[in-house]
């Protein structure tokens, strides 16, 4: 080591001598600076939503502009970095976990077995859609699986699940959550007209709404448009579609797999694929919301942890995302993220009518 690096220690290297604390909290205070600034972020996102008062604007989607805003500005402090990076990995995985105790699996029964069968059908066919729409148009194949999975099962939340497997840039999430966002939003106005149009019943509705709009919090903006029974159903549709996020990300980490296999040995042995055990985690506390008692206040109190959470994650990934890369992705992912939205619109309609709805 040079005579210039030592005279530049890093923030661990002054963790690292006699007097520095050890142990949890030793590991845990260069975390807490990054932590700090991404739980304030998600803080002042939450603030500024309910001061909005619109309840479809999701505060996962204000905390990634919020981070984007400061990267892009005066810049994400290195002393904040440990605690970013602990966001986007370790804190992200623990709220999708969570996510796991707003869904039991008697909502799953009352969707039905038709109605599970367009959902499953329309999140299928949409991401397999998306996937060969993107490889046509030319988009890279990490952003397109992205955009994929945000418009076939649950938006925002979605894509930031799948990069743990999928692993493409903070551009690329960006990117994606801002197609599902928009192109969402557009939906969620669009479908009362269309609701209306088709002079589609309460339930045929809250299933057209929960199959095929992006966000949770659009979905119910839009399905409470055709009633409560409507509203009540196109909610437990969408937490219904948004239990399919566990094996389809257990399948994109089994592709990976497949994919670091074909490498070149000393690929493999390096760095292999990333499996999402925390998907297990998502599916027990399913199970367990499912037999096991729990007060109201504790569903809202774990539901609102979760939210807060994910938008951390979220306040991190913007931090960590610098709009000069994101405009060099172009029109073509716009272009791929319309196209699924549009194509998913199209096939529920087309499944609802089929099943007999």
């Amino acid at each position: 080591m040079s005579a210039h690096e030592e005279d530049v220690p890093t923030a661990y290297s002054r963790l690292s001598d006699d007097t520095a604390p050890t142990g949890p909290l030793g590991a845990l205070l260069p975390l807490l600076p990054g932590l700090a600034t991404a739980a304030a972020i998600a803080a002042i996102a939450i603030a500024l939503r309910n001061l909005i008062g619109i309840a479809a604007l999701s505060p996962l989607i204000l905390s990634i502009v919020l981070g984007m805003v400061i990267a892009n500005t005066v810049g994400a402090p290195a002393w904040a970095k440990p605690g970013i990076t602990f966001s986007l990995r370790r804190i992200l995985r623990f709220a999708i976990i969570l996510l796991g105790l707003q869904l039991t699996l008697s909502q799953i029964g009352e969707v039905g077995a038709r109605g599970l069968a367009v959902v499953v059908a329309t999140l299928a066919a949409t991401f397999l859609f998306t996937k060969a729409a993107g490889r046509l148009l030319g988009v890279e194949r990490k952003l397109a699986e992205l955009i994929a999975a945000g418009t076939s099962v649950c938006g925002a939340s979605a894509v930031i699940a799948t990069n743990t497997v999928t692993e493409g840039s903070d551009e690329d999430v960006a990117y994606a959550v801002a197609c599902v966002t928009v192109f969402g939003s557009i939906a969620m106005i669009a479908a009362p007209f269309i609701g209306r149009l088709l002079s589609l019943d309460p339930v045929a509705y809250g299933l057209f709404t929960g199959a095929t709009i992006h966000e949770v919090a659009q979905v119910v903006a839009a399905a409470f448009q055709g009633g409560d029974a409507a509203g009540h159903f196109g909610t437990i549709v969408k937490l219904s579609r948004v239990l399919m996020l566990a094996p389809l990300i257990l399948a994109l980490g089994f592709a990976a797999w497949d994919r670091s296999a074909e490498g070149p040995r000393e690929g493999r042995a390096r760095r292999g694929a990333p499996m999402p055990w925390f998907v297990f985690g998502f599916l027990a506390l399913v199970v367990v919301n499912s037999l096991v008692p729990i007060s109201e206040e504790i569903h809202q109190g774990v539901a609102f942890l979760a939210s807060f959470l994910l938008s951390m994650a979220l306040a991190a990934m913007g931090l960590e995302t610098h709009l000069g890369k994101l405009k060099r992705q172009g029109l073509r992912p716009a272009l791929l993220g319309l196209l699924a939205s549009l194509f998913i619109a199209s096939f529920g309609l087309c499944a609802i009518k089929l099943a007999g709805f």
